[in-house]
Formats: structure tokens, C-alpha cells, sequence
């Protein structure tokens, strides 16, 4: 099964994916849903058809008139928390190793993403009962830094860089009492800034500080183990470049299990009621072939099992904001 979000009468709906061409309209929101199927302890598959209407509508007008959200919200975005994982793919590793070495000449950070890397490969899909190697981790913002498909991606002034990151996702609610449920994957674009990265690795937590996006479909149920998709770019009607890429967990070196089990376990990210949006991980970029994007270019990112090409064009702002702290 797989669910979009969109606005309906002003307010925030799900709606049931028929086609390519047409949707069935829910009578409340994702979260809404998920926080039912958590209470009655009932797949989120049979609430979601519980709930449908008879109303139908036309995806692509949905898309034309901007009325995508992305597939889950929480209404507080204080109360969405999105992060991620890297090095977590095969092949990411060479990819992080070759856009470092451009610049730096102490090959010590290389070596810590090698035995990072290492560690997954080894480690990151353990047996049932066990627990396996810690990945890498990073936090993006709130909700307020999720941009819906189809919206302007914004580029901040102070930005060095503007990259796309074509990603699994993982939506999730916690339940009252502590538990987090898993709503669903949609596709993603953890997008983020790969120049202050390269500069020095310690600057990733500052690289990562961006907006991102993600859907617009969600899908409900198990995840393929194989995934195939096509990411690119889009400039001024043409594609400026593209490359497929791989992900699901055949071409993981972790689990997912492994990476939920690793952010799920400090309590701070196990409050009641909040959604998470926790990206996977690529070893895709185009940033790694020497692509510079700029104002207008088109993110297109594009995952058959998942449905609609999840788009985003870049809006890049001319100003910094000036935010001096004041003294009480």
C-alpha cells in the first residue's frame, strides 16, 4: 500500500494511491492514522482502508496546484526530529574517501570513515538478539527543515555547496508509552552541503544543517530487500546529469533493524507522540562527479516501488540573515 499527504479544504489528508493517475481520499491525516492503528493495535494497512471516503482525486492536479505535503507531519514541527546515518552503503565509503581527498592532506579523517565503514561491514547486520556496530549519526533540524515534493529546496547565503543526497526513509510515531512504530519508508533527499563537509570532516554536523524533503509517497508494509532508482538534475529543461543508484538492505552494510535500533535507544528520541523522519544513507552524489547546481536546478529522485519521482527545485538566497545576539 502505498499513501500521499495533501492539503483537502485547507487541512492536511491522506489519501490512498489507486493509480498513477488518482488518488482516494482519507478522512484524517497520516499521523492521525498511525496513532489509531498504534491504540487498536491493528496494522496501519486496515486503518488507512477503514478510513477511506468516496472522494477522488487527480494526482496530477494535486502536483500542479502544490498541494503535496510530504506523506507524514506532526502538527507542532517542534515534535518532528529528523536525522540520519552514513556510511552506511556499499560504496559509500569510496565516495566519501574520494570527495575528501581532493582537499585534504591528512589522510587520518579518510582513515576514520574506512574504519567506520569497516565497522558496518562487519558488523552492521547482526543476528537475531544481538546488537550490531554503531553508525555513523547526524542530526538535520525540526520539522520546520522538511520541504514538500514539488516545493523550492532553499539554499541558505552563507551555503558552500547545494547537493543532493538520493535516500531511504524511515517515518515513524512513538506510541504513549514509549514505543516507536514504524508508519512506513518514502523516498528521500537528505540534500546537503558536501564543500564544508570536504573542507574538514568535523564540519559534517554544519554540513548537514539544511532543508531536505522526502515522499511523496509513503509505503506501508516490508521494504525490498533490492532497490533501483535513478537520480538527476535538471537544468533549464534538460538533464544536466544522472546516475542510478542502489539501496535496500542487499545493498546495505547495515540492517535497518540496526540503524532503528541505534537511534531509537537513547530515550530522548523515544517521547510520546513524536514523529521521526531517519534518513538511510547513499553512496550516490553528484557532487562526487564535479557538479556545481545552482538557482533553479531540479532534484529529481526516482524509485519505481515507491511510485511518483519525488522533485524538488533549489531556490538559493541572496542575503544571510543577520541574527546578533542580544544581552538580557
Amino acid at each position: 500500500m502505498r499513501i500521499i499527504q495533501c492539503l483537502h479544504d485547507g487541512a492536511a489528508r491522506a489519501a490512498l494511491v489507486e493509480d498513477d493517475n488518482r488518488v482516494r481520499l482519507t478522512e484524517a491525516d497520516t499521523y492521525t492514522l498511525a496513532r489509531r492503528a498504534i491504540a487498536a493495535g491493528r496494522p496501519l494497512a486496515e486503518v488507512v482502508e477503514a478510513a477511506l471516503t468516496e472522494t477522488r482525486l487527480d494526482y496530477g492536479q494535486l502536483i500542479d496546484e502544490r498541494r503535496l505535503l510530504p506523506p507524514l507531519t506532526h502538527d507542532d514541527p517542534a515534535h518532528c526530529l529528523v536525522t540520519g546515518t552514513g556510511l552506511t552503503h556499499l560504496g559509500s565509503a569510496d565516495t566519501r574517501a574520494s570527495m575528501h581527498a581532493k582537499t585534504q592532506a591528512d589522510e587520518s579523517e579518510l582513515t576514520d570513515s574506512m574504519r567506520m565503514f569497516k565497522l558496518g561491514v562487519e558488523g552492521g547486520k547482526p543476528a537475531a538478539g544481538e546488537t550490531g556496530a554503531q553508525p555513523e549519526w547526524f542530526y538535520k533540524g525540526d520539522g520546520d527543515c522538511v520541504v514538500a515534493p514539488e516545493a523550492p529546496m532553499p539554499v541558505p547565503a552563507f551555503a558552500e555547496d547545494a547537493g543532493e543526497e538520493p535516500e531511504l526513509a524511515g517515518l515513524y510515531v512513538i506510541g504513549d508509552d514509549g514505543q516507536p512504530w514504524r508508519v512506513g519508508y518514502a523516498i528521500g533527499n537528505e540534500f546537503s552541503d558536501h564543500v564544508t563537509e570536504r573542507f574538514n570532516y568535523l564540519w559534517l554536523a554544519h554540513s548537514k544543517l539544511r532543508h531536505c524533503s522526502f515522499g511523496p509517497e509513503l509505503l506501508i508494509g516490508e521494504l525490498p530487500d533490492h532497490l533501483e532508482g535513478t537520480s538527476r538534475i535538471v537544468r533549464d529543461g534538460e538533464t544536466l546529469w544522472e546516475k542510478p543508484f542502489l539501496t535496500g538492505e542487499a545493498n546495505m552494510a547495515h540492517t535497518v533493524a540496526n540503524l532503528e535500533h541505534h537511534h531509537f535507544k537513547y530515550p530522548g528520541f523515544r517521547r510520546p507522540g513524536d514523529v521521526h523522519v531517519h534518513f538511510f544513507g547513499t553512496a550516490t552524489l553528484s557532487f562526487a562527479d564535479g557538479v556545481q547546481t545552482r538557482d533553479g536546478d531540479r532534484f529529481e529522485i526516482d524509485l519505481p516501488a515507491f511510485g511518483r519521482t519525488l522533485r524538488n527545485p533549489l531556490a538559493f538566497e541572496d542575503v544571510a540573515a543577520d541574527t546578533p545576539v542580544h544581552s538580557l
